[in-house]
């Protein structure tokens, strides 16, 4: 049988290097050397042996993808920041923005990363893939046009974006973001785009601290196309997928796109050191059920999945793999050795009642 799910990666992702952080705080002062920034490889290479040790890579069409090309960049970001991000490459690494540093080819890497996001988006919209994820590193949504920061260095998503409008493969196209964090990078490029839908579901007032209001909802043309669902700390399982089924799916069908991708970020994981939402890997599971089913219903099937956070290194592997397991449809099974203890810390009828009046008050607002 031919495999329909593809899954985009390249070992070179993998040597994306860190500077000299403790967890994200720079090293010096009385901030002693820890083990580097969260953003490591270790997460996304254990999910990706987890798939493998299973054999559920064998049922998926594994592929590589070019670097982003410097047109394709420059779609999105400045000449003036790719020559210092290559420049600063070549010279032994550095930090261009916040939390963002690199080592010799990180500007290398970081467009293979953009490429593999690119790569997936346009093999879906040709018609050689059913859908696709891209286990992109370092991750984008972040990424302004001539700011890196939150281990963002180039917008891996909306170079993609940018690089099928550009090819006549797509116009309308919905962005769903359901990393821990807001994705401010992907709202800013796109914040004036009426073609472009773009949907944060993030915990509210973790990263950046000042985006990611609900208030926030594009200008010009673009006003009414980006939404922000900020949901308050330990809001679980059951309140994303109620985000999901009551405001994001019908945005979906308002807006009829004719591809959805997803910033496929697990760092609302309950094991998260970074968030704080108890997500589990069921809870990534069934937002994939439920995008992949708009995919069905709205633009034949085409979804892409790009990976942003998620630090983790035990549960990210989980999620992951529950993902691959509901976008391609299979059988096998890595069952997530976590599940019981964090179905028991699942929040309780108080906690459930304040949270789905802040989801009444969201549903309101944009429907």
């Amino acid at each position: 049988m031919t495999a329909t799910t593809g899954f985009f990666t390249d070992e070179r992702c993998f040597w994306h290097g860190g500077g000299n952080y403790a967890l994200t705080l720079p090293v010096g002062g009385l901030v002693q050397p820890g083990g580097g920034l969260p953003e490591s490889p270790e997460t996304k290479r254990r999910l990706k042996n987890l798939l493998e040790v299973t054999g559920l890579m064998r049922e998926l069409a594994v592929r590589s993808a070019p670097e982003a090309t410097r047109e394709e960049l420059l779609r999105v970001h400045p000449a003036s920041y790719l020559d210092a991000f290559k420049a600063a490459s070549d010279a032994g690494g550095g930090e261009l923005g916040l939390r963002t540093p690199f080592g010799r080819g990180g500007y290398e890497i970081a467009a293979l990363s953009a490429g593999l996001a690119t790569g997936a988006l346009r093999a879906v919209l040709k018609g050689e893939l059913a859908n696709a994820y891209s286990l992109s590193r370092p991750p984008g949504h972040h990424a302004l046009p001539d700011f890196p920061n939150g281990f963002c260095l180039l917008n891996n998503i909306a170079i993609a974006v940018r690089a099928v409008q550009a090819e006549g493969l797509a116009r309308r196209v919905a962005v769903i973001d359901w990393d821990v964090h807001h994705g401010n990078g992907t709202e800013a490029i796109f914040w004036e785009d009426p073609e472009v839908l773009t949907l944060s579901i993030h915990q509210e007032r973790n990263y950046p601290l000042d985006t990611g209001d609900a208030m926030a909802r594009g200008a010009g043309r673009g006003h009414g196309f980006n939404v922000n669902l900020p949901l308050p700390p330990g809001a679980g399982h059951d309140s994303y997928l109620e985000v999901m089924d009551r405001i994001i799916l019908p945005l979906l069908a308002r807006f009829r796109p004719e591809v959805i991708v997803v910033a496929c970020g697990y760092d609302a994981s309950a094991m998260d050191p970074l968030g704080r939402m108890l997500a589990t890997a069921e809870t990534f599971r069934e937002l994939t059920r439920m995008a992949k089913a708009a995919a069905d219903e709205l633009c034949g099937g085409k979804l892409v999945l790009v990976h942003e956070g998620g630090y983790s290194e035990v549960h990210v592997p989980f999620c992951g793999h529950a993902v691959m397991e509901e976008l391609s449809g299979s059988s096998t099974r890595a069952p997530d050795p976590l599940a019981a203890t964090l179905a028991a810390r699942q929040p309780g009828p108080a906690a459930r009642a304040f949270h789905g009046a802040q989801i009444d008050a969201l549903a309101a607002m944009f429907l």
